[in-house]
């Protein structure tokens, strides 16, 4: 296992940690996610600094940033880009809109319509776009955070069941304590502090840590404790559908990613139970009657289940 990575990677979170206080939880979720390949969902109310984690993991990661805001009226080729006919040329020139990046925040995703929804899914899975009949590859990396608000708030659209299983984890981030507010409250703009931080990994060096997680290694035993979970998420027993073969995948991913953070090329069922929350809830519907959210049935899917 390389030391040095795993290093880094501490550093990262501590960085962003400086940057979105009191959250290093979640911030190790979001460098999980990035390092296995996915895409992030960030679930809160306004105002609690998913934007902020976004810009702050861009910057120190030294990717290219680019932040839209999702409206109803927004279209897909605001999101995508447009040809346009240049005179001098005599021609029409595709001019890149802001899929166009390497970490796309595409803020308070479930405003925007069904047409944009599916020009964004497209990239997420596709890792390119379709514009007038030429596919254009996207930058890589390539990584979408997405804030969503709260269902209940007005002018918002449920996100669709195909998209919801394109993000890797999705995340909350929740008010801060009473020691991290008072941090928020007598420090300076949060924003502006991300703007001035130093990378601590760059691109091509993020790309081979990506390349290393695939290298972490799986027992068998492991493959059965995972294998028992995703079994019990099809029982009935506790959500009215089980999770696909994909997601399972995306678990996997999202374990050995935790694994390579903590220094360890193996990964361990910690790895598994601490990220399956954040991995399965949002594809998941508990059953009628269980009195439980999502995240809290998968908790109590994994205390009921034993470890090998």
């Amino acid at each position: 296992m390389n030391e040095s990575l795993t290093r880094q990677l501490s550093r990262l979170v501590d960085q962003i940690s400086t940057i979105v206080v009191g959250k290093r939880a979640q911030i190790e979720d979001a460098v999980a996610c990035l390092l296995a390949g996915g895409h992030l969902l960030i679930e809160d109310v306004p105002g609690v600094g998913k934007t902020t984690l976004a810009h702050a993991l861009s910057v120190s990661l030294g990717l290219d940033f680019r932040r839209v805001q999702f409206t109803a009226d927004l279209m897909p080729s605001d999101l995508i880009g447009v040809s346009v006919f240049e005179r001098a040329k005599d021609a029409f020139v595709f001019h890149q809109g802001p899929v166009f990046a390497q970490v796309l925040l595409a803020d308070e995703i479930n405003r925007a319509g069904p047409k944009t929804q599916s020009a964004l899914l497209e990239a997420m899975e596709e890792q390119q776009v379709s514009v007038e009949n030429e596919t254009r590859a996207l930058p890589q990396p390539f990584f979408v955070i997405a804030t969503q608000n709260p269902s209940d708030q007005l002018g918002t659209y449920p996100l669709p069941e195909s998209q919801l299983d394109r993000f890797l984890l999705r995340i909350t981030l929740g008010y801060p304590d009473r020691q991290a507010e008072r941090e928020l409250l007598s420090g300076g703009d949060r924003r502006i502090a991300a703007q001035q931080l130093q990378p601590v990994l760059r691109p091509e060096e993020l790309v081979l840590a990506q390349q290393q997680v695939l290298e972490v290694r799986v027992a068998d035993t492991l493959l059965d404790y995972l294998q028992t979970l995703i079994a019990a998420t099809r029982s009935g027993q506790w959500f009215r559908e089980g999770i696909s073969p994909r997601a399972g995948i995306a678990v996997l991913r999202a374990a050995k990613a935790r694994a390579l953070m903590a220094g360890r090329d193996y990964v361990a069922p910690d790895d598994v139970q601490a990220i399956l929350p954040q991995a399965i809830a949002h594809r998941l519907v508990p059953v009628s009657g269980a009195g439980r959210g999502p995240v809290e049935q998968v908790r109590a899917m994994i205390e009921a289940t034993p470890i090998p």
